[in-house]
C-alpha cells in the first residue's frame, strides 16, 4: 500500500502525542518556538542569544556544535571542544538544548549536554545513524530531507520507533525544486497532512525553508495557520557577522516582533498560546 492508498484509507484528525523535552512537552498544546544559531560559533555568543530568545518567548534553545557543511571549507561547527565548553556552562544557557547529531561516534558525550537531538536533512536517509539516536531513548527533531517524499520521511521516523524511541517530532525545512528564488520550497501542505494523519508533532522552519530572512515572518504565521506545533528559527545577535546562514538569520529584535505577531495570530486562531520553557 502507497502512500495514497494509505492516505485514503486514514481516518482524519489524527491524535497527536505529545513529547517532553526537558520541561517542555511539544505537541498537542502550546505552540513552541525553538530559536538559536544555526552554529555555535563559541560559548559566550550562545549565551547571549539564549538570554535574548528566552526573554521573548522561545521554549528551547538551538545551536549546531558538529555542522554537515556542502563546501569544506566553511565553519564546521566547535566539535568536542565546543561540547566541553557547553557542559561547563550547560546551567546558565536557561533553556533545553537542541543540536544536531551527524556521527553515532559522538552520541556519548552528546547525551551529557543535549535535551533533543537533531538529525538533519542530509542524515535523513542514514538508516544506521537513525537506529543509534532511537536507541539512546532521547527526544529526537527528525528533519525532512531535501529530496524526501513524506512517505519517506516518516519510514525514516520508523527506524527510531523500531528501537523503542516514540520521542519522534518531524520538521518540515522545505524540500528541493525547480523553483530558485527561494532557498527550498516549504511545504505546508505536507503539515497538514501529517497532523491529520499521524501522532507525531510537527514543527516549520522557515529560515531553511526560505533562506531568506525577510520570508521568515510570513512563512512561520502561514506555519501557525497550517496547524504545526510549532517552528525552527535561526537567530544571531549579529546576522551580518554569523559563519553560517547569516542570511536567513534573524536579530533578536526581528524575532521578537515576530513572537508578538505569533501571539496575535495563535488567539485570533483560537489556538494555544506560545509556550515557555
Amino acid at each position: 500500500m502507497d502512500l495514497h492508498e494509505k492516505a485514503s484509507s486514514s481516518k482524519p484528525g489524527g491524535t497527536t502525542r505529545p513529547v517532553q523535552v526537558g520541561s517542555v512537552s511539544i505537541g498537542g498544546g502550546p505552540f513552541h518556538v525553538i530559536a538559536g544559531p544555526c552554529a555555535v560559533e563559541s560559548p559566550g555568543l550562545l549565551l547571549e542569544t539564549a538570554r535574548a530568545v528566552r526573554d521573548s518567548g522561545a521554549s528551547l534553545l538551538r545551536g549546531g556544535i558538529f555542522k554537515l557543511r556542502t563546501d569544506p571549507s566553511s565553519f564546521q561547527g566547535m566539535g568536542r571542544a565546543g561540547l566541553e565548553e557547553l557542559k561547563a556552562m550547560k546551567g546558565e544557557l536557561g533553556l533545553p538544548l537542541v543540536t544536531e547529531v551527524t556521527d553515532p561516534r559522538h552520541l556519548e558525550a552528546m547525551l551529557e549536554v543535549v535535551d533533543m537531538l537533531q538529525v538533519g536533512s542530509r542524515n535523513m536517509f542514514n538508516y544506521p545513524l537513525l537506529s543509534e539516536v532511537g536507541k539512546t531513548g532521547r527526544p529526537v527533531l527528525l528533519k525532512r530531507g531535501f529530496s524526501a517524499r513524506v512517505e519517506e520521511w516518516l519510514l525514516a521516523a520508523e527506524y527510531i520507533r523500531k528501537e523503542g524511541n516514540e520521542n519522534i517530532v518531524l520538521c518540515e525545512r522545505g524540500i528541493r525544486t525547480f523553483e530558485t528564488a527561494t532557498r527550498n520550497t516549504l511545504d505546508l501542505a505536507s503539515v497538514a497532512w501529517i497532523k491529520a494523519r499521524e501522532p507525531y508533532p510537527v514543527l516549520v522552519d522557515p529560515s531553511h525553508g526560505t533562506g531568506l530572512r525577510e520570508l521568515v515572518p510570513p512563512m512561520a504565521l502561514a506555519a501557525a495557520a497550517a496547524g504545526a506545533d510549532g517552528l525552527l528559527v535561526e537567530v544571531h545577535p549579529r546576522p551580518g557577522e554569523a559563519l553560517s546562514d547569516g542570511r536567513q538569520s534573524l536579530d533578536p529584535a526581528e524575532f521578537a516582533r515576530l513572537m508578538d505577531r505569533l501571539s496575535a495570530l495563535l488567539a485570533a486562531l483560537g489556538r494555544s498560546p506560545l509556550g515557555k520553557s
